[in-house]
């Protein structure tokens, strides 16, 4: 086929155009990445420099977690930014020696999605032989806490302990079509080696305790500012949807249906911890569950209005772990 020499011209004018744009957004692209990792490490001084704590920023922009894959032991405080559009949180896996992600990704995100679609299908009898495919070995992942719901454009941040070991930071929450955010990027490796920590020091504004047979427990009175939660795991148990308790904070406005949000926390319904999230709640972070006997903290900003303590798990409200309070 002939080109004509006008053609031509527009052709390679065209071609120059494309190439400098991408170039342009490639820098752009570059630009905003040293950027936030700029930001990141001046905000990671800064708590340095006035805490003793040490604090780790993770950042979502989509469906990933941008942090640093190497850690150290001890008390951790834990900033996590959603910059996405979604629903998200941080729970901290602890895996058996000699297990990683890789495993994870061939052993474990498949056996759960498969149920999960059978469980949407109707076919429960299918959908527990698919469950049964899980490893021997899932049953030795210790959960060690993390950041509880936090909703989009938003940041909350939690403090808990790291022992020395391999971790797989993942959200579980679910994309519109039914599939598991730690299948689509949202599962990451982090490596904690060991490391000399101090006893933590923080001073809590508020005690709240968790346990199995008790639910969420309180005796506060709750009032406007930044404040600092500390979390008392007692009695623990594993739910009907293979997870254990933990506690999330939620903003109510008012006229919101207390009863979504009570069937929406339990990833094994089909419509639960599905995005979107239920409408007149905003996540405000919380603690990842974790073993009896273990302690978190996190931090929010109250202001006044309505408010949800409550559990990740089938009906929340039936085991005393959706408790709500008011600040004036």
């Amino acid at each position: 086929m002939k080109i004509s020499k006008l053609s031509s011209l527009f052709l390679r004018v065209f071609l120059l155009s494309s190439v400098f744009s991408l170039a342009v957004a490639c820098q752009d692209n570059k630009k905003k990445d040293t950027d936030e990792k700029s930001e990141t490490a001046t905000e990671e001084k800064k708590v340095k420099e006035e805490s003793p704590l040490d604090l780790v920023t993770i950042v979502t922009n989509a469906m990933e977690f941008k942090t640093k894959e190497d850690w150290t032991s001890g008390w951790k405080t834990v900033r996590y930014r959603n910059n996405s559009n979604e629903t998200h949180f941080i729970l901290f896996d602890k895996y058996p020696e000699g297990k990683t992600i890789e495993d994870a990704e061939k052993e474990v995100g498949p056996a759960f999605q498969e149920g999960m679609d059978l469980i949407a299908a109707g076919e429960m009898e299918k959908a527990n032989e698919a469950f049964g495919k899980l490893p021997e070995w899932f049953q030795q992942v210790e959960f060690t806490g993390g950041v509880g719901l936090i909703s989009p454009k938003s940041t909350a941040q939690s403090t808990f302990y790291l022992e020395p070991g391999t971790y797989v930071i993942e959200c579980y929450v679910k994309m519109a079509n039914g599939v598991f955010h730690n299948t689509q990027g949202m599962a990451m490796q982090i490596n904690v080696s060991e490391a000399d920590s101090s006893a933590v020091d923080i001073q809590e504004d508020y005690n709240i305790s968790i346990s199995a047979n008790e639910g969420i427990t309180f005796n506060e009175r709750f009032s406007p500012g930044e404040k600092v939660f500390k979390v008392n795991f007692g009695e623990q148990k594993v739910h009907e949807n293979f997870v254990m308790h933990d506690v999330h904070l939620v903003r109510t406005e008012d006229g919101a249906d207390m009863s979504k949000l009570n069937s929406w926390l339990n990833w094994a319904d089909p419509n639960g911890f599905k995005t979107p999230a239920p409408e007149g709640f905003k996540f405000l972070g919380g603690m990842q569950e974790m073993k009896e006997g273990g302690t978190g903290y996190f931090t929010a900003e109250l202001r006044p209005g309505n408010y949800v303590l409550v559990s990740e798990i089938p009906d929340p409200e039936s085991k005393g772990m959706l408790k709500t309070f008011t600040v004036k």
